[in-house]
């Protein structure tokens, strides 16, 4: 998962950052309403994890920002204010979840993956594509019994690439998933051609049909067409 995570204080926001990395997520940090508007404008994530009382805005302005250009970004809001009215506001403009500060981190994650699965997976912790088999919760893959192992990074192109099947996705959009913004300073994307060398392989020789078609001058599209 790709994760933006804006919060003005510190502590939260570090542990939040600390919990999600620790698995197999991106994390990317805002802490005022100017510096996630700009990360919002530019980058796409899964889910963004949004505090409503920010220095220099509302975070509610972040959600109407993202559903008037038409970002399918996940929304989950955590906030101080245990207000009926703002949760409902929140909602109402096309967050997807609403947590009240304090809570657990556990529960957050919880939450967030399932925003992710709603959105992305029909809310399933089995993914099927054909004869691919994957268990988000055991981050495994099965080829018709057989487990195929991935890298980190393989695997979450892997789901990135299931997710928008059928879609042409650029190199730049691939690399943006796997490495946030910190990407922008990156040559090329070689490395990017050699995960995907190492998927097709993987699978194939699983018994896996070859479903990754480039797309020259424009990326790659995961396709059984």
């Amino acid at each position: 998962m790709k994760i933006l995570i804006v919060e003005d204080e510190t502590g939260l926001r570090d542990s939040i950052e600390a919990y999600f990395t620790g698995g197999d997520s991106i994390c990317e940090t805002a802490n005022d309403f100017t510096s996630a508007l700009k990360k919002v404008s530019v980058y796409r994530y899964d889910c963004v994890i949004l505090d409503l009382t920010l220095p220099y805005g509302n975070g509610l302005d972040i959600v109407k920002h993202l559903k008037a250009n038409g970002h399918n970004d996940g929304v989950l809001i955590i906030s101080a204010k245990n207000s009926l009215d703002d949760r409902l506001t929140g909602l109402d403009l096309g967050a997807d979840d609403y947590l009240t500060k304090p809570f657990h981190l556990s529960e957050l994650k919880s939450r967030v993956t399932a925003i992710v699965r709603r959105r992305s997976f029909n809310g399933s912790s089995i993914l099927k594509f054909n004869e691919i088999n994957i268990d988000l919760d055991a981050k495994t893959v099965k080829l018709n019994d057989l487990v195929v192992k991935f890298t980190r990074k393989e695997y979450s192109l892997l789901l990135y690439f299931i997710a928008n099947k059928g879609k042409v996705v650029s190199k730049s959009a691939i690399a943006e998933h796997l490495w946030g913004d910190s990407i922008d300073i990156a040559d090329n994307f070689d490395f990017i051609y050699s995960h995907i060398k190492n998927i097709r392989k993987k699978l194939v020789e699983a018994g896996a049909n070859d479903y990754i078609q480039a797309a020259y001058g424009m990326g790659y599209k995961f396709t059984d067409a």
